[in-house]
């Protein structure tokens, strides 16, 4: 709620069926094994008994693991609570989520990127997140757009070449 008492809505997780997939899988892990995996860790940690370094290293790192654990769920759910699937089927004319665009900075070799939501950015493997200076700045530009970028050390200009 906000402070005028209204509820917040999350704003949507931008996704690809196979990321919501490999998250989805991630999710079962973490609530099926994992989760019985670390609770068996603390719960042999207490019935340890010795009192010592030790002993209370072990406790404390079984629970700080079960906190990690728990967080993820958590963040796991909210993700996939909020997620709107990247359409397979997008315009090909403008760039949008889910569009993989060719370009190029002047004097430098073009570039390939796919625009894919935050969860799911890889840049160094092309993978761009829609909120990231760039992939903010290209969406709805078309082939033979130029594009002014802001980043953090500066502006540069790039020419969309080619929009899949």
């Amino acid at each position: 709620m906000d402070s005028r008492g209204k509820e917040r809505t999350m704003p949507p997780t931008y996704i690809t069926q196979e990321g919501f997939e490999k998250l989805q899988q991630e999710l079962e892990y973490l609530r099926t094994t994992r989760r019985h995996e670390v609770a068996e860790r603390l719960r042999e940690a207490l019935e340890d008994g010795d009192s010592g370094v030790d002993a209370d290293a072990e406790c404390d790192a079984a629970r700080n693991e079960q906190a990690f654990v728990e967080g993820r769920i958590q963040e796991l759910e909210r993700i996939l609570a909020n997620a709107q699937l990247i359409k397979e089927d997008h315009k090909r004319d403008m760039i949008q989520v889910g569009s993989t665009v060719t370009i190029q900075e002047e004097g430098l070799d073009p570039e390939i990127y796919t625009i894919v939501g935050a969860v799911e950015a890889h840049p160094s493997n092309g993978r761009i997140s829609n909120e990231s200076p760039l992939g903010k700045a290209l969406i709805g530009h078309k082939p033979n757009d130029v594009v002014t970028i802001q980043a953090p050390n500066g502006s540069f200009t790039v020419r969309v070449l080619k929009v899949e």
